[in-house]
C-alpha cells in the first residue's frame, strides 16, 4: 500500500467514525479551513465550519441514526502537496424520507498543509 493510500484510508476512516458517531465537529476536522464540499444534492458548502455545521444538521434530522461505510478506490499524486482520491460510500438510513441504502462515489482533493494532509475539496455524487 502506498503512503497516499494509507493517508486516504485514514482520512476516510476518520470521516466514517465521525459520521457513525453523528459528530459534525469531528466530521469537519479532516477538512482544510477553506475547504469546498459539494453534497449529493448539489449544494456547495464552503469552509470547515460550514461543512461541520451542515453535517451536524443532517445527523440530527434526515440522516438520524444512519451508518456509513467508505471504501478507497484509488489515490494518486497530482503534485508534491496535492493528491486525488476516489472513494465509494454505502449509507444505511433507518427511517425518514431517505430510508434505505444510498450509494455514492466521491472525489477528494487533498492538500498537504503544515498540520498534515487535509481535504481541500470533496464532491459527493449518488450512484444509480
Amino acid at each position: 500500500m502506498s503512503d497516499l493510500e494509507s493517508i486516504g484510508r485514514d482520512i476516510l476512516q476518520e470521516l466514517e467514525e465521525a459520521w457513525n458517531d453523528a459528530s459534525g465537529e469531528r466530521f469537519g476536522r479532516p477538512f482544510s479551513a477553506d475547504a469546498e464540499f459539494v453534497d449529493i444534492r448539489g449544494e456547495h458548502h464552503r469552509g470547515q465550519d460550514a461543512i461541520a455545521g451542515g453535517h451536524q444538521g443532517i445527523f440530527d434530522t434526515i440522516y438520524l441514526g444512519s451508518r456509513v461505510r467508505f471504501q478507497l478506490l484509488q489515490a494518486r499524486s497530482l503534485a508534491e502537496t496535492v493528491a486525488l482520491l476516489h472513494s465509494t460510500a454505502d449509507l444505511d438510513v433507518p427511517s425518514g424520507p431517505l430510508a434505505g441504502t444510498l450509494r455514492s462515489i466521491q472525489s477528494l482533493v487533498l492538500r498537504r498543509e503544515e498540520a498534515g494532509w487535509k481535504v481541500a475539496s470533496f464532491h459527493n455524487t449518488l450512484r444509480a
